[in-house]
């Protein structure tokens, strides 16, 4: 297992995995209600904006399941580079992690300044880390899910060499059995095929960056 994998495996581990497409569906869900419900959402200008209703109903959904303990991090509101607004960062022992929709699985999300900034925190964590490259920043990680219909979910690490391919993807998490996302305890057990020690040397040098830095 390489160590982005291993990092996203210990900083939300796959038990909670099937809290994600539970809380999509949820969010989904109540986005067209709330578009059926009020005729102003349904003219031609607001359906080319359902995405926004889609994301601020996933927001909301991601803010409950953290505060009720179903995501085990913290989370604070990060204005963008520019005034024009706020989004949901979520806050993990060792990591950060954001959400987007995205209309290809396999692609990050578009280039905006707290995306980009955020990608390269990742360069030299990974690929190069037993080459004794230095961390920069808390590693960062992306739940993306799309786009107008709800057909995937994956938690993603984007590659900081690229602005399209990722260090680390999983599988599609709307493909998680009913049964599991009813009953996270019934998730498959963790793959622990990999260097804990490596891993935990990581984790070393984030704390080693974030007490030189004072915080994150």
């Amino acid at each position: 297992m390489r160590t982005a994998e291993a990092l996203i495996r210990d900083q939300l581990p796959p038990s909670n995995w099937p809290t994600i497409p539970t809380l999509l569906r949820t969010a989904y869900r109540a986005a067209d209600e709330i578009i059926r419900d009020n005729p102003i959402l349904q003219v031609k200008s607001a359906e080319d904006n359902r995405g926004r209703i889609i994301q601020w109903s996933v927001d909301l959904r991601v803010e409950t399941a953290i505060k009720n303990g179903s995501l085990p991090c913290d989370y604070s509101w990060e204005h963008f580079d520019k005034p024009t607004g706020r989004y949901l960062q979520l806050r993990f022992p060792h990591s950060t992690a954001s959400i987007s929709q995205v209309s290809r699985p396999d692609r990050q999300p578009r280039s905006v300044v707290f995306r980009e900034n955020a990608r390269l925190r990742n360069q030299g964590v990974f690929e190069d880390f037993d080459d004794g490259s230095e961390i920069c920043g808390l590693p960062h990680f992306l739940i993306i899910h799309g786009y107008q219909n709800l057909s995937f979910a994956h938690i993603a690490l984007p590659s900081a060499d690229s602005r399209v391919g990722f260090e680390f993807r999983t599988p599609n998490l709307m493909s998680i059995p009913h049964e599991i996302q009813s009953d996270p305890k019934m998730a498959p057990t963790e793959n622990t095929d990999f260097d804990p020690d490596e891993l935990g040397a990581l984790k070393d040098e984030i704390e080693k960056w974030r007490k030189d830095h004072g915080g994150d």
